[in-house]
């Protein structure tokens, strides 16, 4: 049976949300008027880590200036301007719920001059200024490429800096939008480490699109290449039937099997099954612990 129209496997079932803690997230981060990755790219793990006190932000506001095919996020070519507040009002939401580790993400913004790097720049500084404690770890846009404004972003020092590569080479394109490349990202996180051979990398890899695992198996290859210390793979989810379709439903085994792979080669952490995703709260955990233990040493 075409595996795009059969039920989804049992391991892909997840609880609805509805913790208290869930709902006072949901609540206070409407009042500051902020989007979150979680609720605009319809993760799966909403209710565990939003009950947990975890949740990753979306800056920039929440429309994308590309069109990439597996994306629930609006697109437009000129977005509303960015707001000046909003670094402050992260950090203040971040206070407010207590977190020891936070992920900030953003849209595209390909209309702003530095495709928006000064913003997460701030968005950084007045996190540190007003959670000293917390970890914070920023999924970034390639920035079209352009090595002077990554360096804005890995100056301002967040823990780890993370940029997904998506799929696997062949599938790019159609997967991904055309102002995005596979070489384009992986320049990303090897321009990081040249930059502060000090910062941690991290990226993402969704499967489930047609790849095979010769192919998943290269590109973990070529993420090491450049240096990527954390690496997450996750099953690709079809938000609505416009987006891509799936190909396959991959299994739990093969997921471990990548896991143990990742290991193989060296990657400090790899999270691996159907329900991960790039910001994923048992690498979040993991991650903390790694970084706390290195900085006491």
């Amino acid at each position: 049976m075409d595996p795009r129209r059969r039920a989804k496997p049992s391991w892909l079932k997840v609880k609805m949300p509805g913790s208290p803690r869930y709902a006072k997230i949901k609540e206070r981060a409407r009042e500051l008027s902020l989007a979150t990755v979680c609720e605009e790219a319809r993760c799966p793990n909403i209710g565990e880590c939003w009950g947990g006190g975890t949740a990753t932000f979306m800056v920039m506001g929440d429309t994308c200036t590309r069109g990439c095919r597996f994306c629930a996020v609006k697109t437009l070519k000129r977005p509303a301007p960015l707001d000046p507040t909003e670094p402050l009002n992260v950090a203040t939401a971040i206070k407010e719920m207590e977190l020891d580790y936070v992920v900030v993400t953003s849209v595209d913004r390909d209309d702003v001059e530095d495709g928006g790097a000064q913003h997460f720049a701030s968005c950084i500084s007045e996190i540190r200024r007003l959670n000293p404690s917390t970890r914070v770890e920023v999924l970034i846009p390639d920035f079209s490429g352009n090595v002077g404004h990554l360096l804005k972003v890995v100056m301002a020092q967040p823990d780890v800096i993370a940029h997904n590569v998506e799929t696997v080479e062949r599938l790019t394109y159609p997967v991904r939008d055309r102002k995005a490349g596979y070489k384009q990202s992986l320049d990303v996180l090897e321009h990081t480490k040249q930059i502060d051979p000090t910062r941690m990398t991290k990226s993402s890899i969704m499967v489930g699109l047609g790849e095979t695992p010769a192919e998943v198996e290269k590109t973990m290859r070529d993420l090491r290449a450049v240096g990527c210390d954390f690496l997450t793979i996750g099953q690709y989810l079809q938000p609505t039937k416009k987006h891509i379709d799936i190909e396959e439903f991959v299994h739990p085994d093969q997921f471990a099997a990548y896991e143990a792979l990742g290991l193989e080669m060296g990657f400090l952490y790899v999270a691996s099954g159907a329900l991960v995703r790039s910001s994923y709260k048992a690498g979040e955990y993991f991650i903390h612990e790694y970084l706390e233990k290195r900085d006491s040493a």
